[in-house]
């Protein structure tokens, strides 16, 4: 008997691992080429009052991997909690922050507090982007 249900334990574990898997390959993944800068959570490139604090409400905290997107961009699909690869960059990054109505087809990578890593990054055209797709 109990080896029966051992047998059905790691039946469904099995079942339900495959199920999970199957599931992330699923996810389309869109391609868009942007505008890529760096951001800092520092009072004089954000708010002087709390610099942590993202449009949408996130508490930004430094080795997060997060972005901000333009306006324009969120109409594409790259909306708030979005997952975001980015060509260049290891990991995954997510949208928890959006910029000026004045940017477009631009994103904003969050680099905590390290003012000179988002310097040596600067403004770079043409990065490649991929995003989980909503519906996915």
């Amino acid at each position: 008997m109990t080896r029966l249900f051992t047998a059905a334990i790691a039946a469904a574990l099995l079942l339900l691992g495959s199920t999970t898997v199957a599931e992330a390959d699923s996810v389309e993944w869109q391609e868009l080429s942007v505008a890529a800068s760096a951001y800092n959570s520092v009072a004089w490139q954000t708010t002087a009052t709390k610099p942590s604090i993202a449009a949408w409400g996130d508490k930004l905290e430094p080795g997060m991997r997060a972005i901000a997107v333009s306006r324009d961009l969120i109409n594409k699909g790259l909306t708030h909690g979005t997952k975001v690869k980015i060509e260049g960059l290891p990991g995954v990054y997510v949208v928890r922050d959006k910029m000026a109505a004045r940017w477009r087809n631009k994103i904003d990578i969050y680099m905590g507090k390290d003012v000179s890593a988002a310097r040596d990054w600067g403004i770079q055209d043409g990065i490649k982007i991929m995003y989980a797709d909503s519906d996915g």
